[in-house]
């Protein structure tokens, strides 16, 4: 049997290379990660103009940390009022059938 490699992918964070391998087929979700926590940093960076390295890098991440916890909430609530509704539609579905 034959193990597919997969390809090494070098990507640029803060100035450094890194050598990475993403599973196959995820290789733009890894170049979109990327692009992600560059601007990220940037973002980061001209807010806090003083920072540099390990430091600019850990506040840029929980910077990402917080907006995934808020967009999860969001999808929450967005599923809550979706499963209200189904359940509003069928309860008068149910009503109509059994009111015949």
């Amino acid at each position: 049997m034959r193990l597919h490699a997969q390809p090494v992918n070098v990507v640029s964070i803060l100035g450094n290379d890194y050598s990475l391998k993403a599973p196959e087929g995820q290789e733009e979700t890894l170049a979109q990660a990327v692009r992600m926590l560059n601007v990220a940093l940037a973002e980061t960076k001209r807010s806090y103009p003083t920072l540099i390295g390990d430091k600019l890098l850990v506040l840029a991440a929980l910077n990402l940390c917080s907006k995934q916890i808020e967009l999860q909430r969001e999808h929450a609530k967005t599923l809550e009022r979706t499963q209200a509704q189904i359940d509003a539609t069928v309860d008068a579905i149910s009503r109509t059938i059994g009111d015949q």
